[in-house]
């Protein structure tokens, strides 16, 4: 049996494994949680270099590629320093993949409800999910991008795809060198929730962008509203449907119960290829197109 692993600083009361069967193979995927340790995950990774199939980085990336430039996140690179012989993936190739598919996935499902409500869009860190921001800019929503807001606290927002580029250029490579638990949530800060940001809330029809980065700020009434994200727990989703979102929309496949990070399922299909390596993008578009994989449409409310 093939064997991937994401080994995340996230917390690890998300931790789950499953195994399911791609392309008529069986995988065991499985989340670690060290709590927001980066030498534990550091150490983690050790023990199993060689041992498993593929790895996946989560509650971390390893930079954002923004309007086709690589930005390295420095303070993130230690945690994989000893990684020598499984391939290893931060999700980077699904979120600009598969994600991109999300505007049309919505078009065709309910599209009649976005219209009528507004296509405006409220995406939490564009320059994190370049292809989910670019690909509802040429779906003519109305943006808002608020990497300015959730990753630094300046009440700024960017309003369009051309100042995203433009604010990456400038902040990503000071950003890069700053610790990765200041502009992200790690370990118990998930659990958190402190609502600010409400107006971009309440203007937005679809709230799209990392799960942690939406529920730190939501404010208690989503009534009616449209969560684009990847990985959720029940209890995630329980949230939502109590705040009063109307639909959830995973990029990601719901896997007994839950959907898992990008970097989750890009380890997964990295495995199932038998490659040995990470994939082109145009190699993980066919593994994709193969599997079948698609956003998954949840009603809530």
């Amino acid at each position: 049996m093939k064997r991937a692993i994401s080994i995340s600083i996230g917390s690890s009361k998300r931790d789950k494994a499953v195994e399911v069967t791609l392309l008529g193979e069986k995988i065991s995927i499985e989340r670690i949680g060290t709590d927001g340790d980066m030498e534990a995950a550091a150490l983690k990774y050790k023990e199993l270099d060689g041992t498993v199939d593929a790895f996946g980085v989560g509650g971390a990336d390893l930079g954002a590629l923004a309007d086709g430039k690589w930005y390295p996140l420095y303070s993130v690179a230690p945690m994989v320093r000893y990684v020598k012989k499984t391939p290893l993936v931060d999700g980077g190739g699904l979120k600009n993949t598969l994600e991109n598919k999300a505007p049309a996935f919505l078009d065709k499902k309910i599209g009649d409800y976005i219209n009528s409500h507004g296509r405006k869009v409220l995406v939490t860190v564009g320059v994190d999910r370049w292809g989910l921001s670019q690909a509802f800019a040429d779906a003519g929503y109305e943006t808002v991008f608020g990497d300015l807001m959730f990753g630094l606290d300046i009440p700024i927002a960017i309003h369009k795809i051309s100042q995203l580029k433009t604010v990456a250029a400038l902040l990503m490579p000071i950003a890069g060198r700053l610790p990765f638990s200041w502009i992200y949530p790690t370990g118990e800060k998930q659990e958190k929730r402190t609502p600010k940001w409400g107006k971009h809330y309440a203007w937005a029809t679809v709230i799209a962008g990392d799960c942690h980065y939406i529920k730190r700020f939501m404010p208690d009434d989503l009534t009616g509203k449209v969560i684009v994200t990847n990985t959720t727990t029940p209890e995630d989703v329980a949230e939502f449907k109590k705040a009063g979102v109307k639909y959830l929309i995973t990029t990601t496949p719901v896997l007994d119960g839950r959907s898992f990070g990008t970097n989750m399922m890009e380890a997964a299909i990295v495995a199932v290829s038998g490659k040995g390596r990470a994939l082109t993008w145009p190699e993980l578009t066919e593994m994709l197109d193969k599997l079948g994989f698609e956003p998954q449409l949840q009603e809530l409310n």
